[in-house]
């Protein structure tokens, strides 16, 4: 508990106290700038859309692959596992400049498609399409995990219940394994959009320079611009609106201990 006020409790209250008290008394002015500045809440509303967009790829790559994964009984899914799994124990620098000679400009894709006779593609690369190709790669490890887990809690007996009521595929999922594992994907897009909203590596590397995200945002406004206060001020917004998301997760970890008694 002491080491959890420490590391997380005392450094936002600090922050609070430092971008809210001026001079011995109470002052806004960074967090008006912010919701005034047309710069910044752009930063603000790419991050929130990079978020989004990331968090529905997943759930539309990975909720498959969980699915597979749980109910496959043949040795292909030992494949399917390790190859989702590889982004796990790739760093997310070699990540990075792994896609922009692949994807980037004449990279692997463009100089194949020449040799081809086709047209170059456009390259994602310093739009916000980069970091969403790169962040959504770095988190399947992650979230097929933890849907597999949470997929772990349902019943073979009820999928076959169903299946011997004449319930086909679709309508075994829908009203057997979404139903029990609702808090499982509650979870996964906590973590998922706590990790994204948050994530610098990949917006910094594979992003654009204008707009950017919060995470490249905040590094500039501290490490270019020195204004600590306002790079705070950044830091305090981030956090109230990854709060809102964390406060889903630990409802979700509630509600599901209390299901279990």
């Amino acid at each position: 508990m002491g080491l959890l006020a420490w590391l997380i409790i005392f450094p936002i209250f600090n922050a609070l106290w430092r971008t809210m008290v001026v001079d011995g008394g109470v002052s806004v002015e960074t967090y008006a700038f912010f919701f005034t500045d047309a710069y910044s809440l752009r930063n603000l509303w790419l991050t929130i859309w990079v978020t989004a967009v990331c968090a529905a790829l997943l759930m539309a790559i990975c909720l498959p692959i969980a699915l597979y994964l749980r109910f496959a009984k043949s040795r292909v899914a030992a494949v399917v596992q390790g190859l989702a799994l590889f982004p796990l124990f790739v760093p997310s620098v070699i990540l990075a400049y792994a896609l922009i000679r692949t994807i980037g400009p004449n990279g692997a894709v463009d100089i194949l498609l020449v040799n081809m006779g086709l047209p170059k593609i456009v390259s994602p690369y310093l739009t916000p399409w980069g970091p969403v190709i790169g962040l959504v790669w770095d988190n399947i490890p992650l979230t097929v995990l933890l849907l597999v887990a949470g997929l772990g809690g349902v019943s073979d007996n009820a999928v076959e219940a169903a299946r011997d009521a004449g319930a086909g595929k679709i309508a075994v999922f829908r009203h057997v394994i979404i139903p029990q594992i609702g808090n499982s994907v509650l979870v996964v897009l906590s973590f998922t959009v706590l990790g994204i909203f948050s994530a610098f590596t990949f917006p910094y590397v594979l992003g654009g320079a204008s707009p950017e995200m919060m995470g490249p945002f905040m590094q500039r406004t501290f490490g270019q611009l020195f204004d600590t206060r306002m790079a705070m001020t950044q830091a305090v917004i981030t956090f109230a609106i990854c709060a809102v998301f964390g406060a889903f997760y630990v409802r979700s970890i509630a509600r599901g201990q209390k299901e279990r008694r």
